[in-house]
């Protein structure tokens, strides 16, 4: 029998269990490595970049938004492109860590999830390859800012949103989006192409370690991304026709009304009396997560998973239409809907919110909306602190982490209420 060392605890795991345990490190390796990858060539990229730039080689740089583009800036060498590259990189790394999904429910001889899991793959690839295609300008986009200055304090800014996006399931795109705005005069499109990057940074970021530690319910995850993703992909084409104002205003008041069960639940360590769902068992959903405040096992059921999947479908419009990850309203619905723990709820969020952007990732992107120059810094920023934050995360009680999250969703609310009033 297969076993495991976690925090000093050794474990027994069944055969089962191994199989599941071999699905989970596969995923996180996955991560893992598409995020250490991305990180060395935009690290590469954007130093030869800042060489060329106070060389005097580059004067008015623009950058490649499509995909023959970057290739053949990469063979001739443009710095830009090679950034551009090492972001496509991030960008595709949940679409890949879905894809391997698929493969290692094959391994666990699970039928229905590589059902689902290759559903959720078809709507990330028509979304890239066919919406993105069809809404992208042909044009090279120019660079909006250059300076070295406006990169470290970028990053810094950005590593703040990744710390708080891992704890709470957010993105960071809600506060990326007003500190380029305000801070640093960034056009609101090009502060949105870098929230989208914020978001897929910090879910890979974060997703990685909890997965490798079984903080994620990869099930959940993967059964509510067929609705998150088909909304993203639906909020992206409305956000063409659709004047954002009022849609500010209504997520904002949703989000102050969602939050008062939270805030009635706020001394709740644990869900109690919960009942699972007519469909819980048959789609698997039901798990548990080490506790490493108890060092044990903590079992828990899944409830109203119909509204849950509604829900979902809700946030990945949001997503598509305001350019963020809509992770607090993700947490809300598997925390006051399903009745997840909180701690599996924010993780889950973290586990989701990539492929929720990475499905209108790529019409932002051929939009010529996703600077490198701006993109690189938040990238790197949020990489940093997602890691930071997933960390803190997992020796933090359910109550503690309700307690960081509900000041966040107060925040939020009223910086949609904000952007809506035409305030920021």
């Amino acid at each position: 029998m297969a076993s495991e060392t976690y925090d000093g605890k050794v474990i027994s795991l069944g055969p089962d269990d191994s199989i599941i345990r071999k699905t989970e490190l596969i995923i996180s390796g996955v991560l893992r490595g598409g995020v250490l990858l991305s990180v060395a060539i935009i690290l590469g990229g954007i130093s030869w970049f800042f060489v060329q730039l106070y060389t005097g080689v580059l004067v008015h740089p623009t950058f490649p938004d499509t995909l023959p583009a970057v290739v053949h800036g990469v063979v001739a060498g443009d710095p830009l492109a090679v950034v551009v590259l090492g972001l496509l990189v991030l960008l595709a790394t949940p679409v890949l860590r879905v894809a391997v999904s698929i493969v290692a429910f094959a391994l666990e001889e699970d039928r229905t999830y590589v059902i689902i899991t290759t559903l959720v793959l078809a709507i990330l690839l028509f979304s890239i390859f066919g919406v993105g295609a069809w809404l992208g300008r042909p044009e090279p986009a120019m660079v909006q800012d250059g300076r070295l200055g406006f990169f470290f304090f970028v990053l810094f800014s950005s590593a703040f949103a990744g710390f708080v996006g891992a704890l709470v399931g957010l993105g960071g795109g809600v506060f990326i989006v007003p500190i380029l705005t305000l801070g640093f005069g960034v056009p609101f499109d090009a502060a949105i192409g870098a929230s989208i990057v914020s978001v897929i940074a910090t879910s890979s970021g974060a997703a990685a370690a909890y997965v490798r530690d079984r903080m994620t319910n990869l099930r959940v995850g993967m059964f509510l991304e067929v609705a998150t993703t088909m909304g993203a992909i639906c909020g992206a084409l409305l956000s063409a026709l659709l004047n954002p104002t009022v849609l500010f205003i209504v997520f904002g008041v949703v989000l102050l009304i969602s939050a008062m069960p939270l805030v009635m639940r706020l001394g709740e360590e644990l869900p109690a009396n919960v009942i699972n769902h007519k469909w819980a068992a048959r789609l698997r959903l039901p798990g548990s997560y080490p506790d490493r405040r108890t060092r044990a096992d903590v079992a828990y059921n899944v409830a109203h998973i119909r509204w849950g999947f509604s829900l979902m479908y809700i946030a990945g419009l949001i997503s598509g239409l305001l350019g963020i990850g809509s992770g607090t309203f993700k947490v809300l619905a598997m925390d006051t809907a399903m009745r997840l723990p909180m701690k599996v709820s924010t993780t889950t969020s973290n586990f989701m919110i990539g492929v929720t952007a990475a499905a209108s990732a790529g019409i932002f992107f051929q939009r010529g909306d996703i600077d490198p120059a701006i993109a690189a810094p938040v990238a790197l920023g949020v990489l940093l602190g997602a890691t930071l934050g997933a960390k803190m995360l997992t020796r933090m009680s359910n109550v503690w982490l309700k307690r960081v999250f509900v000041p966040v969703i107060v925040l939020v609310a009223l910086n949609m209420l904000a952007r809506g009033l035409g305030w920021l």
